[in-house]
């Protein structure tokens, strides 16, 4: 385990229901095509890798897949567990998964090798896991990164918040280009074939309450940033964030940012 890996480790504990009111929603969005990308169906044998609130797993459910899903955050697990109570649930963190070879059909993984420290031994790890013929999907958010993202790096710089220099990354020689490209290449290192790579556009639709909510709560890297203010200094951002997000606002008061994911999934050959 990498110090990212356990940066990521402290920083998600207890996150759950801050996750469930701020960003599940905006997570969800590509879940029906990463299950596609996988070709889950009735039947299949798939693994949701990062299961998180079980969102994905619970569409796969509904396809009447059989599911399992692990999550390296309890507390994630206990919220999975009430809303997909039919899916097999267990804790793990990658890149050591508790299967045996050639165990599923399909595994996937919403937005979870953002997360890791090794992205490619973690999707290496994917592959052990899953019979020949199978397949591996998994999302990622891009680079540049679209307004959605950029909203809270626009509000923290108007606020003159200075980021730490010094938390854990990736290292370069571990990490991955996040285009579509440089995806695709990352699934290629683990050997997989009829590789593709997609990128879904949607505007997210959110109660602005909500989406100060999750980074206010420490979620990210500049929820963690946010977390180490004094309160006067997080007034502050509070104030750049309800000028910067007015213009984003719906006439009923909803605020709506384009973005977008990448969608990866290649053939266990």
């Amino acid at each position: 385990m990498t110090a990212f890996d356990r940066m990521q480790r402290t920083h998600w504990a207890g996150q759950a229901e801050a996750y469930e009111r701020s960003f599940v929603q905006l997570c969800a969005h590509p879940a029906a095509a990463l299950l596609d990308a996988a070709r889950v169906r009735a039947g299949t044998r798939v693994l949701d890798v990062g299961t998180g609130p079980g969102t994905v797993a619970g569409l796969a459910c509904a396809r009447e897949a059989r599911v399992m899903a692990v999550d390296a955050e309890f507390s994630m697990l206990g919220l999975a567990r009430r809303r997909v109570p039919q899916a097999g649930l267990c804790h793990a963190v990658l890149p050591e998964l508790p299967f045996p070879d050639d165990h599923f059909d399909a595994v996937v993984a919403n937005f979870v090798l953002n997360h890791v420290g090794d992205p490619a031994v973690s999707v290496a790890e994917l592959r052990r896991i899953v019979r020949p013929g199978g397949r591996i999907a998994a999302t990622v958010w891009p680079s540049p990164r679209p307004p959605l993202q950029r909203l809270w790096e626009q509000v923290f710089d108007a606020a003159g918040v200075r980021r730490p220099a010094d938390e854990p990354a990736v290292p370069p020689e571990r990490d991955f280009a996040h285009t579509a490209e440089g995806f695709c290449e990352l699934l290629r290192s683990a050997s997989l074939t009829d590789v593709r790579c997609e990128t879904i556009a949607w505007v997210h639709q959110t109660d602005p309450e909500d989406w100060w909510y999750g980074t206010a709560s420490g979620i990210g890297r500049l929820g963690r940033v946010m977390a180490a203010q004094p309160p006067e200094v997080v007034e502050q951002i509070r104030q750049h964030y309800d000028r910067l997000t007015t213009i984003h606002l719906t006439d009923g008061g909803v605020l709506a940012l384009p973005t977008a994911a990448l969608l990866a999934s290649g053939r266990v050959p």
